[in-house]
């Protein structure tokens, strides 16, 4: 099940993942983990939402700082992915303008299509990135949408977001300067539409028109607002990669925000151990298969080398950006908020596991196994490794059970967990701080019988899927965690991504044990 406990109290977009990793649907929210929540708690789903919760495996998720950044990240996301589970926007193409019609008060609204009763904003690239321009316009220049003047004042008119012309409250003079500010507004002429705003102030405290000043005042404050807080939709149409990063405990924490033609369609997380010249040795790894962009923005210099690398990769000139203020410095920002976020969630499982362990160390590297089998024929086992909270699928191992026959976990068990250790130690590597088991006490009792036989002295446990509870060594009951804690839900975690990797190897060699079979006849 998916951890929305994990999830942030914040605005931006969550990614549904399948067991692959592939994206099945991209949405926006308000409150990241109220939205991701509302989709397990609620019983009332159509037939495609339960189709899509029953493949969903993880989340992935990007903070943004506003619900309108949310809304236009969205939308890039899905033109970028196209997730199976998302509404196709080809259809959506027929309603891509904001229409203002031509009436004594005009209106604006969605445009099916075209004619000449109308004048015409755009067309926009979806219908998702209309929808959030156009309810931006209604809201600052409070324009009707009715299709006919209604006879007494609206809803809309007493929450403010109408201007009622409908019952006199506003001249005509008025309210077509708030139409021809409104069209400088839907054609992108935001300064120059500032420009006028802040004159027609002036000129209305000059007559002492004190409410209609302050009136304009909140217009501007809010055109304003929303260009400087649009971090995420740039206007600058090239691509660019920001890079950021943190440094703890010896570790570095990097993301990458990738814009294509100024729009933010995606992030990576990396983590690794801090070393000299990290950052350089990560932009010629990062880019040794990949094409560099027009731009790559981070936090700090780096040196002339590494830029002609980047350049003679891209074929031309790379230009590395340092900010120190102003958009790009807001990028880096923004990811850096990012990471805080993953990271002190990852830093709260593994202190939460320590505490409701009793561990001695931090379980800053689990190894986790588990067998799977089909009525005891094609006996596989699996490991996975998580460091730092998170999966090291570099160190993922599968075993195919050489001395066991028929169903038998603990023997199972017993040689996957021998295999793995004896390896570790003939090659001297480093061991786990914590060995996780799928299974009861009986599994814990045969891993611990085989750690003992190595002279091993790793933290184990054993945890069973049916009532989640933890078997310990030397304790006769097992310990029940707290089912809502990240404690737990870090366990399941780890758990339940064994079981994926066991069972997709498992139907691997039975597909190929199938196709061995039709081979020979």
């Amino acid at each position: 099940m998916v951890d929305y406990f994990a999830l942030p109290h914040s605005p931006g977009c969550y990614l549904f993942l399948d067991a692959e990793g592939t994206i099945l649907y991209v949405g926006k929210a308000k409150d990241l983990r109220k939205r991701v929540a509302s989709y397990f708690t609620k019983a009332d789903h159509d037939v495609k939402t339960i189709r899509l919760l029953e493949r969903v495996v993880s989340v992935d998720f990007l903070i943004t700082t506003t619900e309108e950044e949310a809304l236009i990240l969205e939308n890039n996301l899905i033109k970028k992915h196209q997730p199976r589970y998302n509404i196709d926007l080809k259809d959506a193409k027929r309603f891509a303008y904001i229409e203002m019609s031509k009436e004594e008060y005009p209106r604006i609204g969605i445009a099916r299509r075209t004619t000449g009763d109308a004048v015409y904003f755009g067309p926009f690239t979806s219908a998702a990135e209309r929808d959030a321009v156009l309810k931006v316009a209604r809201r600052i220049f409070r324009m009707r949408s009715c299709r006919k003047l209604p006879k007494r004042a609206c809803l809309r008119y007493h929450l403010k977001s109408c201007s009622g012309p409908c019952v006199g409250a506003i001249s005509e003079e008025d309210y077509r300067r708030q139409a021809d500010n409104a069209a400088l507004f839907l054609k992108g002429k935001g300064n120059e539409l500032i420009s006028s705003l802040k004159e027609e102030m002036a000129e209305r405290s000059a007559r002492q028109e004190f409410e209609q000043a302050l009136a304009l005042r909140n217009q501007i404050n809010a055109i304003e607002k929303l260009s400087e807080r649009q971090q995420v939709e740039k206007v600058k149409a090239i691509d660019q990669d920001v890079i950021a990063y943190r440094h703890s405990g010896g570790m570095v924490f990097l993301m990458v925000f990738s814009f294509e033609k100024g729009r933010l369609v995606g992030k990576q997380e990396y983590s690794f151990e801090a070393g000299e010249e990290f950052l350089e040795e990560f932009l010629v790894q990062y880019y040794a298969d990949r094409v560099p962009p027009a731009e790559i923005i981070l936090q700090d210099v780096i040196g002339g080398a590494v830029s002609e690398y980047l350049a003679k990769k891209r074929g031309k000139t790379v230009t590395v950006t340092v900010p120190r203020a102003g958009d790009k410095k807001k990028q880096i920002d923004l990811a850096l908020t990012n990471i805080d976020y993953v990271f002190l969630k990852d830093n709260i499982k593994t202190s939460e596991l320590k505490k409701a362990l009793g561990l001695p160390d931090l379980p800053e590297v689990i190894e986790c196994f588990d067998i799977s089998h089909l009525s005891g024929t094609s006996v596989t086992g699996s490991m996975v490794q998580f460091r730092g909270g998170k999966p090291d699928k570099k160190n993922y191992r599968r075993f195919r059970i050489r001395t066991v026959e028929g169903i038998d976990d603990l023997a199972a068990i017993e040689e996957v967990v021998r295999r793995r250790y004896r390896r570790l130690c003939d090659e001297g590597s480093d061991l786990p701080d914590l060995i996780v088991i799928d299974g009861g006490k009986g599994q814990l009792t045969s891993a611990l019988e085989v750690l003992g036989d190595l002279g091993l002295k790793i933290p184990v446990l054993a945890l069973a899927k049916k009532e989640e509870d933890v078997y310990l060594p030397g304790e006769i009951l097992p310990r029940r965690l707290d089912r809502k804690g990240p404690a737990l839900r870090y366990l399941q975690e780890i758990r339940n991504e064994a079981h994926r990797f066991a069972v997709a190897y498992h139907t691997l060699l039975r597909s190929r044990q199938v196709v061995a079979k039709k081979s020979r006849r």
